[in-house]
């Protein structure tokens, strides 16, 4: 066998890709010079016969309908030109070669070729070299995708050389804090000088031993703020308020703790800013008044118990809403930042074992109008950001059948620094297809889903270290690429009441991948690296402990049941074998290649590292004058704030599921925004239910009334505090 190269190009009139970057060059960049532009997506096939590839040109590669296909050889082109190709990053998921890849096994029932995208562009017109630097700027972000070769490769087949070994760091437990602190410095790591000292002393006192590298990866990625969020835990030790309302606020927070604590107990508990945002739950639980809250020691996302009548019969559902930012991996990768916000999101109600349906969308940009050639030094043009990041939570969400009701986007200058990035999501299930059980000795793991690869690694210390000039190319590695087909079939399989009801235990990969998704789920663990699968050769005990790879899913389940789980995944086109065994000590242990690469204590991990302390001064505020913002009707009308965000608001699908109430515009010519989202919860085919989830943005409890609404609850979102969900009946 041998490579095929074929290249797939629009139809004239359905080149509205191509057309639309040429006017974008033209306008957005000032090449004035670019008179039209031409799209190819390059197609290298290999480990598939001529057949095959025959029948996949017109199939998989292209639609006969609006595509032409050039096989082997670009088309010919007289007039001016230059080319530019893109390909992916090596090791970076392309879900373009994944699909076809895929398709190709299904259609001709062989085993999966290997397929290898790239986008091929002509570029018309005498373009000067400043010119195409310009373009390949705009076209090449250097954390994803890089500039390719135009000749044909003889193989897509690699050799990759797989170490053997984890190296021991050796004689850590002897190091001065100056030698500590190189090494921190040399191996990048999110914690701190405390926390290594910390790390230190554990290994000198109770390990007596020096760590492996993955050991010190692995506790980095526990102990980092997305995983612990330091901020929130940090020790609040000394406190001066001179701000009057202020003061009395915080008052009102101390009272709290008595009432939740007991007067002896919170003095000597801690104050956090954790305990700030959680106490006003805590009070009203105190008070009997949070019945209805689903408890568990499993924390995929916030759950209550809600009755729904189906089909005239009442029935006990579990609603879960969860929201999440990616402000970080958005910022450096505005696609695939924005598609794991969506698909993170998911993932966590997902692995409550419930169906997700409806989805939000908030984010924050700087004014995307302005001149690429005004973009901040080492930061995307906001246009780019805006768009891509757009493109990329709405494919995700569209692609796994995900009804978004409500998008906004809010611009402002603050934004400019870094992107904001939201997403929101409900999902529901019927209670008795939960089964939350604690996991026993002799339990075993089992790993569905997607392969492991090396995207994703150190996504969560990522997020909690401080960026640079040189953040766009140093950490390329930390956004993850979401696969929304592959968690699509995920969430098939949850819905199957005969699957989730074996399941004991459920987690999501997430921050930490391996080391946190599967070290989580119990205190004892044995985990068999070698288990794990791969996208690529070449990866190491390390990288697939902490590779943050995207759509898996890590539950536990009896051993009897294994082969019935294994199966079923196989109906939706899932992987799923075992890879890790619960055990009776409370240690994480991982092995691979005959090493035993991790062995800590549980106890050790729950620690969170040292603690961290601050002191907290509040000044008067200053009386603040109110400015108009807008000095007339029309100047407001006619600001980019109070724009329509109709065109926007048309890339997602909010009528998915056929279960929307309200869409996201109404009225007589639906060019009415609405101000809230609305779906049925997601019954069985041919069923009907009365209930009804709403998400709100701009959430304000004085629009409930009594008649209309029945319970509301609401969750707040730390850096969007007026994001609620309600629940009521559908009149």
């Amino acid at each position: 066998m041998s490579v095929f190269r074929c290249y797939a190009e629009k139809k004239n009139g359905f080149d509205v890709e191509a057309q639309g970057l040429c006017r974008t060059l033209q306008d957005q960049l000032g090449i004035s010079q670019l008179e039209w532009v031409r799209i190819l997506n390059r197609y290298d096939s290999d480990r598939l016969d001529s057949a095959v590839y025959q029948s996949a040109k017109g199939i998989v590669f292209s639609e006969p309908q609006v595509d032409v296909v050039h096989d082997e050889t670009l088309p010919t082109e007289t007039r001016t030109h230059t080319l530019l190709a893109v390909e992916p990053l090596p090791g970076q998921y392309d879900q373009r070669s994944d699909s076809c890849a895929q398709c190709i096994q299904l259609l001709a029932g062989v085993e999966r070729p290997l397929i290898a995208a790239a986008k091929v562009y002509f570029l018309g017109g005498a373009l000067s070299d400043a010119d195409m630097t310009a373009i390949r700027g705009y076209l090449i972000n250097p954390v994803e995708s890089r500039e390719a070769t135009l000749d044909k490769p003889e193989t897509l087949e690699y050799t990759y050389d797989t170490p053997t070994q984890v190296a021991t760091i050796d004689g850590f437990v002897t190091m001065e804090v100056s030698a500590l602190a190189e090494l921190l410095a040399n191996y990048g790591l999110a914690m701190d000088l405390e926390d290594l000292k910390f790390l230190q002393i554990y290994f000198r006192d109770e390990e007596k031993r020096d760590p492996t590298i993955t050991e010190v990866r692995l506790v980095d990625t526990y102990w980092s703020d997305h995983c612990r969020h330091t901020t929130f835990s940090t020790h609040i030790e000394n406190v001066q308020i001179a701000d009057e309302e202020v003061a009395v606020a915080y008052q009102q927070y101390l009272d709290a703790r008595i009432e939740v604590y007991g007067e002896e107990k919170a003095a000597k508990r801690p104050q956090t800013l954790m305990d700030m945002g959680t106490i006003a739950a805590k009070v009203l639980k105190k008070r009997g008044l949070l019945t209805n809250i689903d408890v568990s020691e499993e924390i995929n996302a916030c759950s209550i118990h809600v009755t729904a009548t189906v089909d005239g019969e009442e029935q006990d559902w579990l609603l879960m809403f969860k929201n999440e930012t990616h402000n970080h991996p958005t910022e450096i990768e505005p696609f695939g930042g924005a598609a794991t916000c969506i698909g993170g999101c998911i993932r966590d109600p997902l692995s409550g074992r419930s169906y997700v349906y409806q989805a939000m969308r908030v984010t924050g940009c700087g004014d995307p109008r302005v001149a690429f050639a005004d973009t901040m030094d080492g930061k995307l043009p906001q246009r780019k950001l805006a768009t891509t990041a757009a493109a990329g939570n709405s494919s995700y969400g569209n692609q796994i059948g995900l009804a978004t009701g409500h998008v906004s986007e809010l611009y402002h200058e603050g934004y400019i620094a870094k992107h904001l990035e939201i997403g929101a999501v409900v999902g529901a299930a019927p209670a008795e297809n939960l089964v939350r059980e604690v996991p026993v000795a002799g339990d075993v793991v089992v790993l569905l889903g997607g392969r492991t690869g090396r995207d994703g690694i150190g996504g969560a210390t990522g997020s909690s270290k401080s960026h640079n000039m040189t953040s766009l190319e140093t950490m390329a590695s930390e956004v993850q690429k979401g696969n929304a087909p592959e968690e699509r079939k995920i969430q098939r399989l949850f819905r199957n009441a005969t699957v989730t009801k074996m399941i004991k235990r459920c987690n999501d990969f997430g921050a930490g991948g391996i080391s946190v998704a599967i070290g989580e789920l119990a205190d004892g663990l044995t985990i068999d690296l070698d288990a794990v699968r791969k996208k690529y050769e070449g990866l190491d005990g390390t990288e697939l402990a902490i590779s943050e790879s995207q759509e898996r899913m890590a539950v536990v389940v009896a051993p009897a049941d294994v082969d019935a789980m294994i199966a079923a995944a196989e109906c939706e086109n899932l992987e799923a074998y075992v890879v890790a065994e619960i055990t009776e000590s409370p240690r994480m242990v991982m092995n691979w290649k005959g090493q035993k690469i991790a062995d800590l204590s549980r106890a050790f991990l729950n620690t969170n590292g040292a603690i961290k302390r601050t002191d907290i001064v509040v000044a008067k505020r200053l009386a603040q004058q109110t400015i108009a913002e807008f000095s007339s009707l029309k100047e407001m009308a006619g600001s980019l704030k109070c724009g329509s965000r109709l065109g926007l608001t048309q890339r997602f699908d909010g009528s998915i599921g056929s279960a929307s109430v309200l869409m996201p515009y109404g009225g007589k010519t639906q060019r009415t925004p609405a101000q809230s989202m609305a779906a049925l919860l997601p019954v069985a085919p041919g069923q009907k239910t009365d209930l009804c989830s709403v998400m709100a943005w701009g959430f304000d409890p004085d629009w409930m009334s009594a008649d209309t609404y029945q319970g509301a609850y609401a969750s707040v979102i730390s850096s969007v505090s007026k994001l609620a969900v309600i629940i009521h009946r559908h009149i």
